[in-house]
């Protein structure tokens, strides 16, 4: 008991042993039940989807990104929502990030993934090039 003291603070997992949980998981399955299988893991993501809870994965991350841009650069998405100011210079460095993001993760990422990411940045591109191909600022003389 002595070296804790001497240690500055102590890490105690609580998870799995009986003892009353945060309140914050208190509805959540114990650990000992977490989903084994993929179709076990999808069925538990539905349910947090059915429940308000998106699940959080690199497709989701790209679409939320991609959306960025694209209300950055003028789309409206949802039609209760009053439209954004156009924003390119932030809306190229979103499309950057992705790029890069694409670059870095290459060979990484499941086909799904892949064609998501492929997808939304081809979308990205072609919309961008849409809004500045008649602006002199891009182009030399």
């Amino acid at each position: 008991m002595g070296e804790e003291k001497d240690q500055g603070f102590v890490i105690r997992d609580r998870r799995g042993r009986g003892e009353e949980a945060p309140p914050s998981t208190a509805s959540e399955p114990p650990p000992a039940s977490a989903p084994s299988s993929p179709e076990a893991h999808h069925a538990d993501a539905d349910s947090k989807m059915s429940a308000g809870h998106l699940p959080v994965n690199f497709s989701s991350f790209v679409i939320s990104m991609g959306s960025s841009a694209l209300m950055l650069m003028g789309e409206q998405l949802d039609p209760g929502q009053p439209a954004m100011p156009l924003n390119l210079p932030q809306a190229k460095e979103i499309i950057d990030l992705l790029s890069m993001l694409e670059e870095k993760t290459r060979g990484n990422l499941t086909s799904d993934e892949q064609v998501v990411m492929k997808d939304m940045l081809y979308a990205l591109r072609m919309k961008f090039v849409s809004l500045t191909s008649g602006k002199s600022t891009l182009h030399t003389p």
